[in-house]
């Protein structure tokens, strides 16, 4: 089984090729893993039930993560974000609304997957966002539990 880490960079370049190329989440998958196949071995790549949660939720809840990315994202259009970009904030953002991961931890994650796929601008402005989102995130469970 693939490192959550792995899982989580196959994840962005599913949803960048998904948002990309506007077709399916099961076309995109697909096409991807054949690149894959081809590219890195000759044996099949095992089934990776944590990336297909994350894929999977972020297409099937991309509205929702879309208004809280626009929320916290001043001054940016989702659809004037570099590709890259908002995709990493809608893995991110889904990751830290509808899993156990620590917020800190996706946060660093998703950090790291800006400074490999990205740039130093495009670091800062997805620590901006996901900072926004956690601190929401905190007030809504603290007027929730008092």
């Amino acid at each position: 089984m693939p490192s959550r880490r792995r899982s989580r960079q196959r994840a962005l370049q599913i949803l960048f090729l998904w948002d990309a190329r506007r077709q399916t989440v099961e076309d995109a998958t697909a096409a991807y893993f054949d690149t894959l196949y081809s590219e890195e071995s000759r044996t099949q790549p095992q089934p990776d039930p944590f990336l297909d949660g994350l894929v999977q939720g972020a297409v099937a809840h991309v509205e929702e993560l879309d208004r809280r990315i626009t929320r916290h994202a001043e001054h940016w259009r989702i659809e004037r974000m570099p590709l890259v970009d908002r995709n990493i904030l809608r893995l991110a953002i889904y990751e830290m609304t509808q899993t156990d991961t620590p917020p800190p931890v996706v946060i660093d994650e998703a950090l790291e997957l800006a400074r490999r796929y990205s740039n130093e601008e495009s670091v800062q402005f997805v620590n901006g966002v996901l900072d926004a989102v956690h601190r929401d995130l905190e007030r809504h469970k603290a007027s929730g539990a008092g």
